[in-house]
């Protein structure tokens, strides 16, 4: 069962068509990455789904249905414009912001203590909110996404400025919530965290859906014959069969001519007494099909895998 359904939606802002015939599904225990460069239209789909703009074509489902009020308290959301206040109690804003959200003060008093030292904000509690540095004010605001359970989470752009440390401890209770069966939607530019948490993507550009599916089927459906290698000695500047040669960090890039497979390739290097360290088939990396697929966009070819 999905637990969001996003139908064909459309909008329009004046002369600017923002979205446009926008479909995905996401289902329980699953991270899906909503992704596209700035202005394609992933913010405005977040907030159709939200309720918060109509579609004025297409339709969401939300939980086996429409939008209502009490859905919205089954629904976390973190979005890019940060929403705490600034001059209270780090703990003073938690607790009125997880009322919002229908929790009770007996809710709240058991359930925050936990969620402050799992952020490790509880040494910061009673400091008001202007005065923690940006990083865990973005750990508070995801407490406040988190702490009345919701089923749906959805999130924006999670790991601005937040170190390495926070990184990986925010995804940790990322993948935590994923084995709980919830359902989460994480809107990003960051193509790294998409690889390491996202289960399936959807890439919008112009408010148009230009690659959707899961991870594994869209790097096998970008494979190409290139191979990395690593070499002991020195690699002569032509290889037969080989039309481009790029060095990398610790690797070499060997670009086939057509037709040329890697084990042609493999097959040459060995005649040739090169030693081999590694030899391995290149995998597009997802910052290479995010590049090549929005500057093929204009051409309007979708791709659904």
């Amino acid at each position: 069962m999905q637990s969001i359904r996003v139908n064909n939606i459309g909008k329009r802002f004046g002369d600017t068509q923002a979205v446009k015939d926008v479909s995905f599904e996401v289902v329980p225990g699953e991270i899906f990455g909503l992704l596209g460069p700035n202005g394609s239209g992933k913010t405005t789909s977040i907030r159709i789904i939200l309720d918060i703009f109509k579609p004025d074509a297409g339709s969401v489902s939300i939980l086996g249905g429409p939008m209502s009020e009490a859905k919205k308290n089954q629904i976390g959301y973190l979005p890019e414009e940060r929403g705490l206040y600034q001059d209270i109690l780090l703990d003073k804003c938690l607790e009125y912001l997880a009322t919002l959200k229908g929790m009770s003060p007996q809710q709240i008093k058991q359930k925050l203590p936990t969620y402050l030292e799992e952020f490790d904000l509880s040494a910061h509690k009673k400091k008001k909110v202007k005065e923690l540095s940006k990083g865990m004010q973005q750990k508070a605001q995801l407490i406040a996404t988190l702490i009345h359970d919701p089923q749906v989470i959805i999130i924006d752009e999670t790991f601005s400025a937040l170190d390495p440390l926070n990184t990986q401890l925010v995804k940790d209770i990322l993948k935590k919530q994923r084995d709980a069966g919830k359902t989460i939607i994480m809107c990003t530019h960051l193509m790294n965290q998409v690889e390491q948490l996202c289960d399936k993507i959807v890439l919008v550009d112009k408010g148009e859906v230009l690659l959707y599916g899961g991870l594994q089927e869209i790097y096998e459906s970008f494979a190409t014959d290139d191979v990395h290698i690593n070499t002991s000695g020195a690699l002569p500047a032509a290889i037969p069969g080989v039309q481009k040669i790029e060095r990398l960090n610790t690797m070499i890039k060997l670009e086939p001519q057509p037709g040329i497979k890697p084990q042609d390739i493999l097959n040459t290097l060995v005649s040739q007494g090169i030693q081999l360290n590694a030899f391995e088939i290149a995998v597009p990396s997802l910052d290479e099909i995010f590049i090549k697929v929005v500057k093929k966009g204009g051409t309007g070819d979708e791709q659904d895998l």
